[in-house]
């Protein structure tokens, strides 16, 4: 019987190093192929692990459709492959969406590596109340379009923590944003960096957050204590 390839996907470091699972380590080192956003950052992920090149498959936004019908073929030859985004846990706000649904559609068998998440190390480190909570990921580009966003989340998730995340040079125009938005005084928890030896991680309110930060670039999660 010829044996049937399976999809891991795998949780990576969102910024130190040591934050990798033995079972990512083994699952990594043990795939046939590696499916990565951008191949200079998988060959330094397998070279701070110590692990031998592997087969890179490029899967990002712009090719993700036309790659699916290439993994389902090497998945029915009994490849198993590893699918890692730039950092942190697969398909948050990363390509695979697709991928995932169409290679557990095809019969595949898909399993997680779990891992590190920017989104519950923010979410395990706040003082605010977040029994549940709802990640609304990233925000329009567009100043008008962010604002209308920003507004639509306040009036619809009343008493509901809202989660965000953006590009790092948008962090000084979304705190701004939120502040207009939910009033100076409204209490955030702003974690950037995490992981990192820059990390900060700052829980007061709107104003005294965005005076702090001023026009630093950092990556980062924002919870609203909505």
């Amino acid at each position: 019987m010829n044996r049937i390839g399976k999809l891991f996907v795998v949780a990576t470091p969102i910024g130190n190093p040591e934050d990798i699972t033995l079972r990512a380590i083994r699952t990594l080192r043990e795939c046939d192929a590696i499916l990565c956003e951008d191949r200079s950052n998988g060959s330094r992920l397998l070279k701070k692990l110590e692990i031998e090149k592997k087969d890179f498959i490029i899967l990002n936004e712009h090719n993700e459709v036309e790659q699916i019908e290439s993994v389902l073929l090497l998945l029915a030859q009994g490849k198993d492959l590893a699918l890692i985004s730039d950092c942190g846990t697969p398909l948050f706000s990363d390509p695979g969406h697709d991928l995932v649904a169409a290679v557990s559609q095809a019969g595949f068998e898909v399993i997680p590596i779990p891992g590190v998440s920017a989104l519950t190390t923010a979410i395990s480190v706040t003082p605010l109340h977040m029994r549940k909570f709802y990640f609304a990921g990233f925000l329009p580009r567009k100043p008008i379009e962010r604002l209308n966003e920003l507004k639509r989340l306040k009036r619809e998730l009343a008493n509901t923590p809202i989660i965000l995340m953006d590009t790092p040079y948008r962090l000084a125009a979304v705190l701004k944003d939120v502040e207009t938005v939910f009033g100076k005084n409204k209490a955030i928890t702003l974690a950037c960096d995490l992981t990192t030896q820059k990390e900060q991680i700052l829980t007061d309110s709107c104003a005294a957050i965005a005076k702090k930060i001023g026009a630093t670039k950092a990556e980062f999660m924002l919870i609203i204590q909505n």
